[in-house]
């Protein structure tokens, strides 16, 4: 069907993976220029990167399902190895010096997992609204905040109505993890002074 089609393609667009990696070079560099963006790859790299490349692993050898890892239970060891991705950006950016913002950003990536891991263990929280969610709360700091939050509401509905569309999650799911990852990242970033 065309509607299971198009909520294939909004999955696999808008995959917590592809926002993790594409977030950070764009948000260093409109918020500080080039030097930003070459912060920002430095954490798309070790926080997006390294996770994509152990799901791409288990996927290969059958041990994952997909890469979006739909079986629940599959989901402890690629997590766990995206939070020590995230531990470890984190500190090389914070010792390094990178600015602000990214920092505050990989620290919400990092209380976002703290939050939405050990729910996921019961309950299938939605990663990809989670991960949406706090994208745009980002790029509404970067970027003008009202047509930035109009458009990313639109888009985590997007990715929240694709998601059930293929039963992947139920209403309640993607609803929680879009609220989970809004409201972590607009507090992360508060917590930075970044209001």
């Amino acid at each position: 069907m065309m509607a299971d089609s198009v909520a294939r393609r909004v999955t696999d667009l808008l995959a917590p993976q592809v926002l993790v990696i594409a977030m950070p070079p764009a948000v260093g560099l409109i918020a500080q220029g080039w030097p930003g963006a070459a912060w920002g790859l430095v954490a798309s790299a070790l926080c997006g990167g390294v996770p994509a490349a152990v799901i791409a692993v288990g996927v290969r050898s059958g041990r994952l399902d997909s890469h979006h890892i739909v079986d629940r239970a599959r989901r402890t060891g690629p997590l766990l190895a995206a939070v020590a991705a995230v531990v470890v950006a984190l500190l090389v950016l914070a010792l390094l010096g990178a600015p602000r913002l990214l920092v505050a950003t990989v620290t919400a990536m990092l209380a976002a997992l703290a939050v939405t891991i050990p729910v996921t263990l019961r309950w299938k929280i939605s990663f990809h609204a989670a991960v949406s969610a706090g994208t745009v709360v980002v790029l509404a700091h970067v970027l003008p905040v009202l047509p930035t939050l109009v458009a990313g509401v639109a888009v985590v509905a997007l990715v929240c109505w694709a998601r059930v569309r293929l039963a992947h999650h139920t209403p309640a799911q993607v609803a929680v993890g879009a609220a989970v990852g809004a409201l972590i990242t607009w507090v992360t970033l508060a917590a930075f002074g970044m209001e």
